[in-house]
């Protein structure tokens, strides 16, 4: 390896020989100059530099002034500024200027290394450590994973295994990446066999929040009728995406509680959106609401009557008249209003805003070329849903929001899971389209590939017919029919998808937040 070249600059250098004679020993280059102009020079004429030491107070060009424009050329080179104050102007100057460090004179040679060993090895550094400490924990969670979890440790190994990933994705460690994606595709290998044991006692424990009481077991007891408050629900949330958008919200945001619940079966919009907004199953909002239910094969909009559903069980659930309000952004144009006109908010009590975006990513993603580019695999998934965020108009609503009195809710209605491989299933015309679950008659199907509900009021799902039955895809699993298999094999493999079972579509986070 290269040695790491140091460019020093200080009208008092001869001073420094001490310094230089101790960087030197532990294997650093270190070019001197004595003037802004001489280190302008050096840098511009050399490639190979790593690290930059200004001195502040030089005669002449000064070090912010040669800081200036150094960052003029090169924004990214670690500048070190060394000072014999620290005056709070001239600190704030200096950090303005985009300085990585500082040094107060006389500098300490240990005090030098601790900064470079940050500045230069600091990724290296932690790539290594984090590396360490998974390998250490491996073990523990597979031990975990194989200890038959109850569902709240299920929760719990999965928001595990989502901070190892957040922290191998700043790493940079693909073999560790690799390792850390057996241990979770063994995790809902254990975690389908829970699911299907007990999904069916979970819609009766009420122990077990679900999409169809989350509203009225983890929103509602917060809502303040003192102060507005607003649903924020973002349709194909993942508990990592919440995870990586969690630091940006907190800038402005002070996070009250972080829970979670389990989405319904099927983990799809229609399904479990219209449970969590109606408080019923699916089945009983049939019953309840016959008019405003289609089922799978009907024509028309799934998800039209959410805001209808949602003033019902308001009604439902608080004794005093409650002023609710409902908004969906399936667009640009809806995004634009929403940030122009979110202050509108303040006026109700509740409101719920339904927000479309990652949605629409991870479907746009199955169909177009670029953005299986873009979102290859589950960390690129994260950060373009991460940079969506920042330059999205729903961001510059939400900072608006952070300057009143409010309370805020986050929460999704399903995850997706990336799908690997395919299960053939062979029914007929009238069978669902969706590639992690099927309804019809007649399925025919790889019993090991699904979770089968053959009645579905068990399961609080509708009864089209007489003989409708019900299959979820179980792990990273998705359904094919026999015609064109090869063609939609490789189209569909490795894009997101919802509707079965696994960690990612059914464990959802619910957020409750105020303002800072």
């Amino acid at each position: 390896m290269d040695k790491v070249k140091i460019l020093w600059a200080d009208d008092e250098i001869d001073l420094l020989k001490p310094q230089l004679f101790f960087l030197e020993k532990k294997g650093y280059e270190v070019v001197t100059v004595s003037n802004g102009h001489d280190a302008l020079d050096e840098f511009q004429e050399t490639n190979d530099i790593d690290v930059i030491f200004l001195d502040e107070s030089m005669p002449g060009l000064t070090g912010l002034e040669t800081l200036q424009r150094i960052r003029k050329e090169n924004t990214q080179i670690p500048v070190v500024m060394i000072t014999k104050n620290e005056e709070e102007n001239l600190m704030e100057e200096a950090i303005g200027s985009e300085i990585d460090d500082y040094l107060i004179k006389p500098v300490n040679p240990n005090q030098i290394l601790l900064t470079l060993k940050k500045l230069i090895d600091n990724k290296r550094l932690v790539s290594e450590k984090t590396a360490s400490d998974y390998q250490q924990e491996f073990r523990q969670i597979i031990m975990d994973i194989n200890s038959g979890l109850n569902s709240e440790e299920w929760v719990n190994i999965y928001k595990r295994i989502i901070n190892w990933e957040l922290r191998l994705d700043e790493s940079d460690t693909p073999e560790m990446m690799d390792i850390l994606a057996m241990q979770k595709s063994e995790g809902n290998s254990e975690f389908n066999k829970h699911v299907i044991k007990h999904y069916i006692n979970w819609l009766s424990d009420v122990d077990v929040t679900m999409s169809h009481n989350v509203l009225r077991k983890k929103v509602f007891p917060n809502v303040d009728r003192k102060k507005p408050n607003v649903l924020l629900l973002l349709d194909n949330m993942r508990f990592d995406q919440w995870k990586v958008l969690q630091p940006v919200l907190s800038e402005f945001f002070r996070i009250r509680d972080e829970d979670y619940f389990f989405s319904i079966l099927p983990t799809a919009t229609q399904y479990s959106r219209n449970a969590i907004f109606a408080g019923m199953m699916p089945n009983e909002i049939e019953k309840h609401y016959k008019d405003k239910w289609l089922n799978d094969f009907e024509e028309g909009g799934k998800n039209m009557h959410e805001g209808f559903f949602l003033e019902q069980q308001v009604n439902r659930v608080f004794r005093e008249p409650i002023k609710t309000d409902y908004h969906k952004i399936t667009n640009v144009k809806s995004a634009k209003e929403l940030q122009d006109n979110i202050l509108n908010c303040l006026q109700n009590d509740f409101t719920a805003i339904v927000y479309n975006f990652i949605d629409m990513l991870s479907h746009a993603r199955t169909e177009m070329e670029v953005l299986k580019e873009l979102a290859g695999d589950e960390k690129a998934y994260r950060s373009l849903t991460k940079s969506w965020f920042l330059n999205s108009p729903l961001w510059v609503a939400l900072k608006k929001l952070s300057e009143k009195d409010i309370n805020l809710f986050i929460t999704t209605d399903h995850g997706t899971i990336r799908v690997k491989n395919p299960s053939k299933v062979i029914a007929d015309k009238s069978t669902t389209t969706n590639l992690r679950y099927k309804m019809g008659r007649n399925l025919n199907y790889d019993k090991k590939d699904v979770f089968e509900v053959r009645d579905p009021s068990k399961a609080g799902l509708p009864r089209p017919n007489v003989s409708s039955s019900y299959i979820f895809a179980k792990e990273d699993k998705f359904f094919l029919y026999p015609n064109n298999y090869t063609y939609y094999n490789n189209f569909f493999r490795d894009t997101f998808q919802h509707g079965g079972i696994s960690l990612e579509e059914m464990i959802c986070p619910v957020i409750w937040l105020t303002p800072k």
